[in-house]
């Protein structure tokens, strides 16, 4: 175990570093009034070599050969050349694609996603939702909204063309300053669902043989925790193997007889941080009339939803829109039976006289 190396600040940065994403995908969802779904890949890529281009196991969401594919190469303003495959299919309903997600081996297999279809009738209009959702990954973390307000989760969660946008426009100073406090509150953020994490692991392990610390009292050092790793930065690692840090944290005695499971503790923890995920976005299309979803219209007026890893990182991820559809008839229905109690009433007064 001390042989490998305990990466926790390299878990912070990645966390929130662009990494490679090529292809850049778009899944939309096209949903149906009876529950089925049409769902489009678009793969847009500039690898040059075909043989490494849209290589089945570097997918963000994968395909086979029940999905209608075709491919294209496309030119860019600036003359490049892109490669884009379009893959389609059409689903009878939402099990059908949580099946897929189920089987797919690609770079996003370590989270758990699926679909969600209900529809509601309520006499004059039929409502339908349709949501994708991602399971967190920590046990123990803190969602995010305990850290950020409504503005900032707000323009954390956009697309980052719209940030760009917003960064460029005449308030940009102060979308320029939004960003920079969500990035030192979503840090400090990450720092916490580490320590949290890590607390809830090393108790466990040290359950059988430790009388002499409980989780209650570790739990009341977390803030001190939290600053350790703040205030230290990229000299995390060393002071963590010379012990300097859980000697502060646990006291000396116990820093030498739990180094082990403190060791294990931090590299499950550092593991569940660093997700082979690759991102991507998530469109769609609903029935009828949008009324109400947490996404984003985009330039060209689609429902928009990016999809990365820090997300359902200490909470579940869902993407989810509502829409409805008038019941025509119900109106035509609701008019005639109502035509019949006016005339009953009429005729009741008309007799009456």
């Amino acid at each position: 175990m001390k042989n490998r190396a305990i990466k926790l600040v390299v878990s912070l940065v990645v966390m929130f570093i662009v990494s490679c994403n090529d292809p850049e995908t778009v899944v939309t969802n096209i949903v149906h009034t009876d529950g089925s779904v049409t769902r489009k890949i678009e793969m847009k890529s500039t690898e040059k070599d075909a043989e490494k281009r849209f290589k089945n196991s570097e997918l963000q969401v994968q395909f086979d050969r029940t999905w209608s594919v075709k491919d294209s190469a496309e030119t860019h303003d600036k003359g490049d050349t892109v490669w884009v495959r379009r893959a389609e299919k059409h689903f009878k309903n939402a099990d059908e694609i949580n099946l897929a997600y189920k089987s797919d081996s690609g770079p996003d297999n370590e989270v758990h996603r699926y679909t969600e279809f209900k529809k509601s009738f309520r006499w004059f209009n039929t409502e339908y939702r349709f949501s994708e959702i991602i399971d967190k990954k920590l046990s123990y973390g803190y969602p995010l909204k305990d850290f950020l307000n409504n503005d900032e989760r707000l323009y954390y969660y956009s697309p980052d063309e719209m940030k760009e946008s917003k960064k460029e426009s005449p308030d940009s100073l102060k979308y320029i300053m939004l960003n920079d406090t969500i990035g030192k509150k979503t840090d400090r953020w990450l720092s916490k669902n580490i320590v949290s994490e890590w607390i809830e692991e090393f108790s466990r392990l040290t359950a059988a043989r430790s009388a002499d610390i409980s989780k209650d009292s570790l739990r009341s050092k977390e803030e001190e925790f939290v600053k350790i790793i703040s205030a230290n930065g990229i000299k995390f690692d060393s002071l963590w193997e010379s012990g300097v840090i859980l000697r502060k944290f646990i006291g000396s005695e116990n820093a030498l007889k739990y180094k082990v499971e403190a060791d294990t503790a931090l590299v499950k923890v550092t593991n569940s941080l660093l997700l082979n995920f690759k991102d991507y976005s998530i469109k769609t299309v609903m029935p009828g009339k949008l009324v109400n979803t947490n996404g984003y219209i985009d330039s060209s007026n689609n429902l928009l939803w990016p999809v990365k890893s820090e997300y359902f990182l200490a909470e579940n991820y869902e993407m989810w829109a509502v829409s409805r559809i008038t019941n025509r008839w119900a109106w035509v229905v609701s008019a005639i039976f109502l035509a019949f109690v006016a005339a009953g009433v009429t005729l009741r007064i008309i007799k009456k006289d």
